[in-house]
Protein backbone atom coordinates (compact mmCIF):
# COMPACT_ATOMS: atom_id res chain seq x y z
CA UNK A 1 0.00 0.00 0.00
CA UNK A 2 1.37 3.76 -0.86
CA UNK A 3 -0.11 7.57 -0.52
CA UNK A 4 -1.50 8.41 2.77
CA UNK A 5 -2.19 4.88 4.02
CA UNK A 6 0.92 3.50 4.07
CA UNK A 7 2.27 7.26 5.94
CA UNK A 8 -0.88 6.33 8.78
CA UNK A 9 0.16 3.09 9.29
CA UNK A 10 4.42 3.99 9.25
CA UNK A 11 2.99 6.82 12.04
CA UNK A 12 3.78 6.48 15.68
CA UNK A 13 0.67 4.86 17.26
CA UNK A 14 -1.52 6.75 19.77
CA UNK A 15 -1.30 4.06 22.25
CA UNK A 16 -0.32 0.59 22.82
CA UNK A 17 -1.12 -1.06 19.66
CA UNK A 18 -3.32 -4.12 20.19
CA UNK A 19 -1.95 -7.31 19.80
CA UNK A 20 -1.31 -9.47 16.53
CA UNK A 21 -4.79 -11.69 16.03
CA UNK A 22 -7.80 -12.53 14.20
CA UNK A 23 -11.14 -11.65 14.83
CA UNK A 24 -13.97 -13.99 13.89
CA UNK A 25 -17.27 -12.89 13.85
CA UNK A 26 -20.09 -14.95 13.90
CA UNK A 27 -23.37 -13.68 12.61
CA UNK A 28 -21.02 -11.49 10.10
CA UNK A 29 -23.80 -10.34 7.74
CA UNK A 30 -26.35 -8.68 10.70
CA UNK A 31 -26.39 -5.53 11.64
CA UNK A 32 -24.35 -5.45 14.53
CA UNK A 33 -21.15 -6.01 12.36
CA UNK A 34 -22.04 -3.40 9.56
CA UNK A 35 -23.32 -0.52 12.06
CA UNK A 36 -20.70 -1.04 14.92
CA UNK A 37 -18.21 -3.68 14.62
CA UNK A 38 -17.20 -3.09 11.07
CA UNK A 39 -16.88 0.59 11.60
CA UNK A 40 -15.47 0.49 15.21
CA UNK A 41 -12.38 -1.66 13.97
CA UNK A 42 -11.44 0.52 11.12
CA UNK A 43 -11.39 3.73 13.87
CA UNK A 44 -8.99 1.14 15.57
CA UNK A 45 -6.99 1.04 12.33
CA UNK A 46 -7.75 4.62 12.10
CA UNK A 47 -6.42 5.51 15.33
CA UNK A 48 -3.07 3.27 14.54
CA UNK A 49 -4.19 0.93 17.87
CA UNK A 50 -4.75 -1.68 15.63
CA UNK A 51 -1.88 -4.79 14.49
CA UNK A 52 -0.47 -4.55 11.23
CA UNK A 53 -0.31 -8.44 11.68
CA UNK A 54 -4.50 -8.59 12.03
CA UNK A 55 -7.49 -10.15 10.27
CA UNK A 56 -11.00 -10.56 9.88
CA UNK A 57 -13.13 -13.99 9.38
CA UNK A 58 -16.66 -13.53 9.20
CA UNK A 59 -18.69 -16.29 9.28
CA UNK A 60 -22.72 -16.44 8.82
CA UNK A 61 -25.17 -18.69 7.20
CA UNK A 62 -25.69 -16.23 4.03
CA UNK A 63 -23.78 -17.91 0.99
CA UNK A 64 -20.85 -14.96 0.59
CA UNK A 65 -17.83 -15.46 -1.40
CA UNK A 66 -14.43 -13.19 -0.06
CA UNK A 67 -14.60 -10.60 -2.13
CA UNK A 68 -19.01 -10.21 -2.28
CA UNK A 69 -18.53 -10.11 1.81
CA UNK A 70 -15.73 -6.76 1.19
CA UNK A 71 -17.84 -5.49 -1.40
CA UNK A 72 -20.91 -5.48 1.27
CA UNK A 73 -18.36 -4.07 3.83
CA UNK A 74 -17.59 -1.28 1.30
CA UNK A 75 -21.07 -0.20 0.67
CA UNK A 76 -22.24 -0.54 4.30
CA UNK A 77 -18.90 1.69 5.67
CA UNK A 78 -20.17 4.68 3.49
CA UNK A 79 -23.52 4.43 5.81
CA UNK A 80 -22.46 3.60 9.43
CA UNK A 81 -18.73 5.10 8.85
CA UNK A 82 -18.52 7.73 12.52
CA UNK A 83 -16.19 9.68 10.28
CA UNK A 84 -14.82 10.39 6.59
CA UNK A 85 -13.15 7.25 5.09
CA UNK A 86 -9.64 7.27 4.37
CA UNK A 87 -9.34 5.22 0.71
CA UNK A 88 -6.37 3.90 1.20
CA UNK A 89 -6.37 3.20 4.76
CA UNK A 90 -9.85 1.28 3.46
CA UNK A 91 -8.10 -0.17 0.84
CA UNK A 92 -5.34 -1.93 3.47
CA UNK A 93 -8.29 -2.57 5.71
CA UNK A 94 -10.66 -4.79 3.60
CA UNK A 95 -7.56 -6.63 1.89
CA UNK A 96 -7.92 -8.75 5.39
CA UNK A 97 -11.51 -9.24 5.35
CA UNK A 98 -12.55 -13.19 4.58
CA UNK A 99 -15.64 -15.00 4.41
CA UNK A 100 -17.27 -18.29 5.43
CA UNK A 101 -20.40 -19.76 5.16
CA UNK A 102 -22.05 -22.33 7.25
CA UNK A 103 -24.64 -23.27 9.69
CA UNK A 104 -23.60 -22.65 13.24
CA UNK A 105 -24.45 -26.50 13.89
CA UNK A 106 -22.57 -27.61 11.15
CA UNK A 107 -18.99 -29.28 11.75
CA UNK A 108 -17.90 -29.47 8.77
CA UNK A 109 -18.11 -25.43 8.43
CA UNK A 110 -15.69 -25.19 11.49
CA UNK A 111 -13.21 -27.21 9.74
CA UNK A 112 -13.40 -24.58 6.80
CA UNK A 113 -13.25 -22.22 9.60
CA UNK A 114 -10.24 -23.95 10.59
CA UNK A 115 -8.67 -24.19 7.01
CA UNK A 116 -9.63 -19.91 6.54
CA UNK A 117 -7.82 -19.35 10.27
CA UNK A 118 -4.77 -21.00 8.98
CA UNK A 119 -4.28 -19.51 5.72
CA UNK A 120 -4.43 -15.99 7.43
CA UNK A 121 -2.07 -16.71 10.29
CA UNK A 122 0.05 -17.50 7.54
CA UNK A 123 -0.34 -14.88 5.56
CA UNK A 124 -0.54 -11.84 8.14
CA UNK A 125 1.34 -13.80 11.18
CA UNK A 126 -1.31 -13.01 13.22
CA UNK A 127 0.59 -15.68 16.11
CA UNK A 128 -2.28 -18.24 16.22
CA UNK A 129 -4.00 -15.10 18.40
CA UNK A 130 -8.08 -15.89 17.67
CA UNK A 131 -10.45 -13.25 19.31
CA UNK A 132 -14.47 -14.77 18.41
CA UNK A 133 -17.27 -12.51 18.57
CA UNK A 134 -20.90 -14.07 19.03
CA UNK A 135 -22.86 -11.70 17.70
CA UNK A 136 -25.71 -14.23 16.95
CA UNK A 137 -29.25 -14.83 18.76
CA UNK A 138 -28.43 -15.70 22.54
CA UNK A 139 -29.78 -19.17 22.18
CA UNK A 140 -26.49 -20.17 19.87
CA UNK A 141 -24.14 -18.78 22.24
CA UNK A 142 -23.37 -22.64 23.70
CA UNK A 143 -23.36 -24.39 21.00
CA UNK A 144 -20.95 -22.19 18.99
CA UNK A 145 -18.61 -22.22 21.98
CA UNK A 146 -19.18 -25.67 22.03
CA UNK A 147 -18.20 -26.47 18.57
CA UNK A 148 -15.36 -24.00 18.89
CA UNK A 149 -14.10 -26.51 21.64
CA UNK A 150 -14.70 -29.64 19.51
CA UNK A 151 -12.66 -28.60 16.68
CA UNK A 152 -9.84 -27.50 19.19
CA UNK A 153 -10.16 -23.81 18.08
CA UNK A 154 -10.29 -22.66 21.85
CA UNK A 155 -6.81 -24.33 23.15
CA UNK A 156 -4.48 -21.81 24.28
CA UNK A 157 -0.65 -23.85 23.80
CA UNK A 158 2.49 -22.47 22.76
CA UNK A 159 1.95 -18.95 24.06
CA UNK A 160 -1.03 -17.99 21.81
CA UNK A 161 -4.75 -16.58 23.23
CA UNK A 162 -8.32 -17.94 22.42
CA UNK A 163 -10.49 -15.29 23.48
CA UNK A 164 -14.59 -15.62 23.38
CA UNK A 165 -16.75 -12.10 23.05
CA UNK A 166 -20.74 -12.81 24.56
CA UNK A 167 -22.84 -10.58 23.68
CA UNK A 168 -25.63 -9.36 25.89
CA UNK A 169 -28.56 -10.70 27.22
CA UNK A 170 -26.36 -13.05 29.08
CA UNK A 171 -29.41 -15.71 29.88
CA UNK A 172 -32.96 -14.95 30.50
CA UNK A 173 -33.19 -15.50 34.97
CA UNK A 174 -30.42 -16.30 37.31
CA UNK A 175 -31.14 -20.38 36.33
CA UNK A 176 -30.57 -19.45 32.61
CA UNK A 177 -27.48 -17.18 33.36
CA UNK A 178 -25.86 -20.33 36.42
CA UNK A 179 -26.42 -22.69 33.18
CA UNK A 180 -24.54 -20.88 30.35
CA UNK A 181 -22.12 -19.98 32.34
CA UNK A 182 -21.34 -23.84 33.16
CA UNK A 183 -22.17 -24.79 29.98
CA UNK A 184 -19.13 -22.47 28.43
CA UNK A 185 -16.62 -23.32 30.98
CA UNK A 186 -16.83 -26.43 30.17
CA UNK A 187 -15.03 -24.98 27.19
CA UNK A 188 -13.60 -21.84 27.90
CA UNK A 189 -11.75 -20.59 31.33
CA UNK A 190 -12.83 -17.42 33.31
CA UNK A 191 -9.74 -15.46 31.62
CA UNK A 192 -11.40 -16.39 27.71
CA UNK A 193 -14.41 -15.33 28.16
CA UNK A 194 -15.39 -11.59 27.70
CA UNK A 195 -18.85 -10.74 27.99
CA UNK A 196 -19.88 -7.55 26.52
CA UNK A 197 -21.60 -4.56 27.51
CA UNK A 198 -21.58 -2.10 25.01
CA UNK A 199 -22.39 0.96 27.19
CA UNK A 200 -19.10 0.37 29.05
CA UNK A 201 -17.38 2.04 25.82
CA UNK A 202 -18.71 5.53 26.90
CA UNK A 203 -16.16 7.78 27.42
CA UNK A 204 -18.24 9.10 30.33
CA UNK A 205 -18.98 5.92 32.52
CA UNK A 206 -15.06 4.82 31.82
CA UNK A 207 -14.63 8.36 33.29
CA UNK A 208 -16.59 7.51 36.53
CA UNK A 209 -14.08 5.94 38.27
CA UNK A 210 -11.63 8.87 37.41
CA UNK A 211 -14.01 11.46 38.61
CA UNK A 212 -14.45 10.07 42.23
CA UNK A 213 -10.85 8.84 42.69
CA UNK A 214 -8.70 11.22 41.40
CA UNK A 215 -10.41 14.51 42.65
CA UNK A 216 -10.11 14.91 46.06
CA UNK A 217 -13.08 17.13 46.85
CA UNK A 218 -15.70 14.57 45.17
CA UNK A 219 -14.76 11.52 47.03
CA UNK A 220 -15.10 12.61 50.69
CA UNK A 221 -18.89 13.83 50.09
CA UNK A 222 -19.62 10.48 48.32
CA UNK A 223 -21.55 8.84 51.00
CA UNK A 224 -24.69 8.76 53.16
CA UNK A 225 -23.66 11.44 55.06
CA UNK A 226 -24.20 14.19 52.31
CA UNK A 227 -26.45 12.43 49.28
CA UNK A 228 -29.72 12.24 49.53
CA UNK A 229 -30.31 9.83 46.70
CA UNK A 230 -29.21 8.83 43.22
CA UNK A 231 -31.38 8.71 39.77
CA UNK A 232 -29.94 6.29 36.86
CA UNK A 233 -32.08 7.20 33.43
CA UNK A 234 -31.96 5.16 30.80
CA UNK A 235 -34.24 6.56 28.31
CA UNK A 236 -34.94 5.89 24.41
CA UNK A 237 -37.68 8.31 22.22
CA UNK A 238 -37.74 5.09 19.79
CA UNK A 239 -39.97 2.17 19.88
CA UNK A 240 -38.98 -1.15 19.27
CA UNK A 241 -39.13 -1.13 15.63
CA UNK A 242 -38.18 -4.57 13.92
CA UNK A 243 -37.03 -5.87 16.96
CA UNK A 244 -40.54 -6.68 18.00
CA UNK A 245 -40.38 -10.17 18.13
CA UNK A 246 -37.02 -10.40 20.38
CA UNK A 247 -38.24 -7.65 22.90
CA UNK A 248 -41.25 -9.10 23.16
CA UNK A 249 -39.21 -11.91 24.79
CA UNK A 250 -37.35 -10.10 27.00
CA UNK A 251 -38.94 -6.65 27.88
CA UNK A 252 -37.06 -3.49 29.53
CA UNK A 253 -36.44 -5.42 32.75
CA UNK A 254 -34.20 -8.29 31.11
CA UNK A 255 -33.31 -6.37 28.64
CA UNK A 256 -31.50 -3.28 30.60
CA UNK A 257 -31.62 -3.45 34.32
CA UNK A 258 -29.06 -6.66 35.30
CA UNK A 259 -26.70 -5.66 32.37
CA UNK A 260 -26.32 -1.85 31.28
CA UNK A 261 -28.10 0.06 34.61
CA UNK A 262 -26.37 -2.41 37.06
CA UNK A 263 -23.33 -1.53 35.49
CA UNK A 264 -23.73 2.41 36.35
CA UNK A 265 -25.19 1.53 39.71
CA UNK A 266 -22.02 -0.78 40.59
CA UNK A 267 -19.73 2.34 39.53
CA UNK A 268 -21.51 4.89 40.65
CA UNK A 269 -21.69 2.96 44.20
CA UNK A 270 -18.28 0.61 44.56
CA UNK A 271 -15.42 1.16 46.91
CA UNK A 272 -12.02 2.65 45.56
CA UNK A 273 -10.30 -0.92 44.08
CA UNK A 274 -6.98 -1.24 45.35
CA UNK A 275 -5.98 -1.06 41.42
CA UNK A 276 -7.57 -0.43 37.95
CA UNK A 277 -6.47 -4.17 37.57
CA UNK A 278 -9.25 -6.30 36.12
CA UNK A 279 -10.48 -8.22 39.16
CA UNK A 280 -9.45 -5.45 41.34
CA UNK A 281 -12.41 -3.38 39.83
CA UNK A 282 -14.79 -6.18 39.57
CA UNK A 283 -14.01 -7.88 42.86
CA UNK A 284 -15.31 -4.45 43.89
CA UNK A 285 -18.35 -3.73 41.63
CA UNK A 286 -19.39 -7.71 42.49
CA UNK A 287 -19.67 -6.22 46.42
CA UNK A 288 -22.56 -3.82 45.68
CA UNK A 289 -24.31 -6.43 43.18
CA UNK A 290 -24.21 -8.80 46.85
CA UNK A 291 -24.89 -5.35 48.98
CA UNK A 292 -28.30 -4.08 46.86
CA UNK A 293 -31.21 -5.22 49.29
CA UNK A 294 -33.43 -8.39 47.72
CA UNK A 295 -36.81 -7.28 47.99
CA UNK A 296 -40.09 -9.32 49.55
CA UNK A 297 -42.89 -9.97 47.19
CA UNK A 298 -44.41 -7.09 49.24
CA UNK A 299 -41.85 -4.22 48.23
CA UNK A 300 -41.72 -5.77 44.85
CA UNK A 301 -45.52 -4.39 44.17
CA UNK A 302 -44.30 -0.66 46.38
CA UNK A 303 -41.16 -0.19 45.39
CA UNK A 304 -41.20 -1.55 41.14
CA UNK A 305 -43.10 0.15 38.45
CA UNK A 306 -43.65 -1.41 34.73
CA UNK A 307 -45.51 0.32 31.88
CA UNK A 308 -46.10 -0.26 28.54
CA UNK A 309 -46.76 2.57 25.98
CA UNK A 310 -49.89 2.74 23.90
CA UNK A 311 -50.02 5.03 20.73
CA UNK A 312 -48.73 8.88 21.37
CA UNK A 313 -46.78 11.55 19.82
CA UNK A 314 -43.04 11.48 18.69
CA UNK A 315 -42.14 15.31 18.24
CA UNK A 316 -44.77 16.45 15.35
CA UNK A 317 -45.79 12.35 14.18
CA UNK A 318 -47.87 9.96 15.69
CA UNK A 319 -46.90 7.20 16.25
CA UNK A 320 -48.06 3.67 17.27
CA UNK A 321 -49.04 1.39 20.71
CA UNK A 322 -46.56 -1.06 21.50
CA UNK A 323 -49.13 -3.86 20.74
CA UNK A 324 -49.18 -2.39 17.05
CA UNK A 325 -45.62 -2.54 16.48
CA UNK A 326 -44.45 -5.41 13.87
CA UNK A 327 -44.17 -8.82 15.37
CA UNK A 328 -45.98 -7.98 18.90
CA UNK A 329 -49.08 -9.47 19.96
CA UNK A 330 -51.73 -7.47 20.05
CA UNK A 331 -52.36 -9.05 23.86
CA UNK A 332 -48.89 -8.86 24.86
CA UNK A 333 -48.25 -7.71 28.48
CA UNK A 334 -44.55 -7.57 28.32
CA UNK A 335 -43.47 -4.32 29.70
CA UNK A 336 -41.55 -1.62 27.69
CA UNK A 337 -41.28 0.95 30.95
CA UNK A 338 -39.44 -0.18 34.39
CA UNK A 339 -38.76 2.50 37.36
CA UNK A 340 -37.22 0.33 40.37
CA UNK A 341 -36.10 1.78 44.30
CA UNK A 342 -33.48 -0.30 45.74
CA UNK A 343 -31.14 0.25 48.65
CA UNK A 344 -27.27 -0.97 49.11
CA UNK A 345 -26.86 -2.33 52.00
CA UNK A 346 -23.32 -1.14 53.14
CA UNK A 347 -22.14 1.65 55.38
CA UNK A 348 -21.24 3.75 52.60
CA UNK A 349 -25.17 3.88 51.05
CA UNK A 350 -26.97 2.99 54.07
CA UNK A 351 -30.38 4.68 53.76
CA UNK A 352 -29.52 6.65 50.56
CA UNK A 353 -32.29 5.23 47.60
CA UNK A 354 -31.15 4.63 44.32
CA UNK A 355 -34.01 5.17 41.92
CA UNK A 356 -33.47 3.07 38.47
CA UNK A 357 -35.68 3.83 35.47
CA UNK A 358 -35.65 2.83 31.89
CA UNK A 359 -38.04 3.16 28.88
CA UNK A 360 -39.22 2.84 25.36
CA UNK A 361 -40.92 6.05 23.00
CA UNK A 362 -39.94 8.72 26.43
CA UNK A 363 -39.98 12.24 25.36
CA UNK A 364 -35.69 12.08 24.30
CA UNK A 365 -33.22 9.59 24.31
CA UNK A 366 -31.08 10.43 27.48
CA UNK A 367 -28.78 8.37 30.01
CA UNK A 368 -27.61 10.11 32.89
CA UNK A 369 -26.48 9.60 36.39
CA UNK A 370 -27.84 12.22 38.80
CA UNK A 371 -26.09 12.44 42.08
CA UNK A 372 -28.87 14.89 44.49
CA UNK A 373 -26.82 16.16 47.69
CA UNK A 374 -28.44 16.48 51.15
CA UNK A 375 -29.81 20.12 51.46
CA UNK A 376 -27.65 22.63 53.63
CA UNK A 377 -29.39 23.91 56.83
CA UNK A 378 -32.03 26.65 56.29
CA UNK A 379 -31.57 28.43 59.51
CA UNK A 380 -29.00 31.40 58.02
CA UNK A 381 -31.46 32.62 55.99
CA UNK A 382 -35.07 32.69 57.89
CA UNK A 383 -35.05 36.01 57.95
CA UNK A 384 -34.09 37.09 54.14
CA UNK A 385 -36.40 36.35 51.13
CA UNK A 386 -35.52 33.44 50.34
CA UNK A 387 -37.83 30.73 50.46
CA UNK A 388 -35.79 27.42 50.33
CA UNK A 389 -32.97 26.13 49.21
CA UNK A 390 -32.38 24.25 46.40
CA UNK A 391 -30.03 21.12 46.56
CA UNK A 392 -26.88 20.84 45.02
CA UNK A 393 -27.10 18.21 41.75
CA UNK A 394 -24.23 16.48 40.25
CA UNK A 395 -25.25 14.90 37.00
CA UNK A 396 -22.87 12.48 34.82
CA UNK A 397 -24.45 12.84 31.48
CA UNK A 398 -23.46 9.70 29.33
CA UNK A 399 -25.67 10.26 26.14
CA UNK A 400 -26.51 11.85 24.24
CA UNK A 401 -24.29 14.72 24.84
CA UNK A 402 -21.19 13.24 26.83
CA UNK A 403 -19.96 14.91 30.26
CA UNK A 404 -20.56 16.16 33.71
CA UNK A 405 -22.85 19.11 35.18
CA UNK A 406 -23.11 20.54 38.81
CA UNK A 407 -25.58 22.91 40.06
CA UNK A 408 -25.33 24.77 42.80
CA UNK A 409 -26.95 28.17 44.12
CA UNK A 410 -25.49 31.43 43.85
CA UNK A 411 -26.65 35.18 44.96
CA UNK A 412 -28.56 37.42 42.16
CA UNK A 413 -26.51 40.99 42.21
CA UNK A 414 -28.46 43.65 44.00
CA UNK A 415 -29.43 44.94 47.72
CA UNK A 416 -31.61 42.05 48.40
CA UNK A 417 -30.09 38.29 49.57
CA UNK A 418 -32.16 36.17 46.43
CA UNK A 419 -30.23 33.45 45.54
CA UNK A 420 -29.95 31.78 41.80
CA UNK A 421 -29.00 28.33 40.36
CA UNK A 422 -25.60 28.27 38.59
CA UNK A 423 -25.03 25.19 36.22
CA UNK A 424 -21.54 24.50 35.67
CA UNK A 425 -21.40 22.30 32.46
CA UNK A 426 -18.31 20.42 31.39
CA UNK A 427 -18.47 18.81 27.80
CA UNK A 428 -16.07 16.41 26.17
CA UNK A 429 -16.50 17.55 23.09
CA UNK A 430 -15.61 21.50 24.34
CA UNK A 431 -12.68 20.62 25.93
CA UNK A 432 -11.00 17.49 24.10
CA UNK A 433 -12.31 17.56 20.91
CA UNK A 434 -14.73 15.33 18.98
CA UNK A 435 -13.64 11.55 19.07
CA UNK A 436 -15.73 9.55 16.10
CA UNK A 437 -16.84 6.31 17.98
CA UNK A 438 -19.36 3.32 17.85
CA UNK A 439 -19.01 2.73 21.50
CA UNK A 440 -17.27 -0.99 20.85
CA UNK A 441 -13.64 0.90 19.86
CA UNK A 442 -12.07 0.59 23.57
CA UNK A 443 -13.73 -2.62 24.61
CA UNK A 444 -12.08 -4.49 21.09
CA UNK A 445 -9.10 -2.83 21.87
CA UNK A 446 -8.97 -4.08 25.61
CA UNK A 447 -10.43 -7.55 24.51
CA UNK A 448 -7.10 -7.32 21.68
CA UNK A 449 -4.53 -6.42 24.93
CA UNK A 450 -6.43 -8.67 27.05
CA UNK A 451 -7.49 -6.57 29.38
CA UNK A 452 -11.07 -7.37 30.82
CA UNK A 453 -11.74 -4.33 33.72
CA UNK A 454 -15.43 -3.58 31.13
CA UNK A 455 -16.10 -6.49 30.85
CA UNK A 456 -18.68 -8.65 33.34
CA UNK A 457 -17.41 -11.61 35.33
CA UNK A 458 -19.69 -14.72 35.52
CA UNK A 459 -19.85 -14.21 39.35
CA UNK A 460 -21.24 -10.51 38.59
CA UNK A 461 -23.72 -11.78 35.80
CA UNK A 462 -25.05 -14.59 38.30
CA UNK A 463 -25.63 -11.83 41.30
CA UNK A 464 -27.31 -9.04 39.02
CA UNK A 465 -29.95 -11.72 37.71
CA UNK A 466 -30.44 -12.99 41.22
CA UNK A 467 -31.25 -9.26 42.38
CA UNK A 468 -33.90 -9.00 39.88
CA UNK A 469 -35.38 -12.76 39.95
CA UNK A 470 -37.50 -11.69 42.99
CA UNK A 471 -39.22 -8.84 40.68
CA UNK A 472 -39.53 -11.53 37.79
CA UNK A 473 -41.33 -13.93 40.00
CA UNK A 474 -44.03 -11.50 41.13
CA UNK A 475 -44.70 -10.04 37.73
CA UNK A 476 -44.75 -13.37 36.10
CA UNK A 477 -47.12 -14.80 38.92
CA UNK A 478 -49.06 -11.16 39.31
CA UNK A 479 -49.50 -9.92 34.68
CA UNK A 480 -50.20 -6.31 34.92
CA UNK A 481 -54.04 -5.77 33.86
CA UNK A 482 -53.88 -2.15 32.89
CA UNK A 483 -51.42 -2.61 29.80
CA UNK A 484 -51.00 0.26 27.77
CA UNK A 485 -50.50 2.67 30.56
CA UNK A 486 -48.42 5.28 29.45
CA UNK A 487 -48.81 7.40 26.23
CA UNK A 488 -45.91 7.59 23.63
CA UNK A 489 -43.71 10.60 23.87
CA UNK A 490 -44.54 11.23 27.81
CA UNK A 491 -42.43 10.02 30.78
CA UNK A 492 -44.21 7.01 31.87
CA UNK A 493 -46.92 5.74 34.20
CA UNK A 494 -48.36 7.62 36.39
CA UNK A 495 -47.12 4.85 39.22
CA UNK A 496 -43.36 6.13 38.48
CA UNK A 497 -43.90 9.30 39.63
CA UNK A 498 -45.97 8.29 42.54
CA UNK A 499 -43.36 6.22 43.58
CA UNK A 500 -41.00 9.27 43.70
CA UNK A 501 -43.84 11.82 45.27
CA UNK A 502 -44.50 9.14 48.03
CA UNK A 503 -40.58 10.06 49.26
CA UNK A 504 -41.14 13.60 48.85
CA UNK A 505 -38.69 13.48 45.65
CA UNK A 506 -39.06 14.19 41.80
CA UNK A 507 -37.85 13.07 38.55
CA UNK A 508 -35.34 15.07 36.46
CA UNK A 509 -37.05 15.94 33.10
CA UNK A 510 -34.34 16.20 29.99
CA UNK A 511 -34.39 19.92 28.22
CA UNK A 512 -36.67 18.68 25.06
Amino acid sequence: MDGAGEKHRNSEPLGHVGDPCIMVIFGASGDLTKRKLIPALYNLAKERLLSKAFAVIGFGRRGMSHEEFRDKCSQDIKEFATDLVDPDLWKWFIQRLYYVSGDVQDQNAYQRLQNQLAEADKKYGTQGNYLYYLATEPDLFSQIIQQIGAAGLSREENGHWRRVIIEKPFGRDFESALALNHEIRKVLSESQIYRIDHYLGKETVQNIMIFRFANGIFEPIWNRRYIDHVQITVAEDIGVGQRGGYYDKAGALRDMVPNHIFQLVTLTAMEPPISFDADAVRDEQVKILRAIQTLSHEEVLRSTVRGQYCEGAAGDQRVPAYRSEPSVPADSDTETFVALKLYIDNWRWANVPFYLRTGKRLPCRLTEIAIQFKSAPFVLFRKTSVGHLKPNLLVLHIQPDEGISLNFGAKIPGPLVRLGTVDMEFKYEDYFGSTPSTGHERLLYDCMVGDATLFQRADMVETSWNVVSTIQDVWQALPYRKFPNYEAGTWGPQEADDLMVRDGRAWRRCKQ
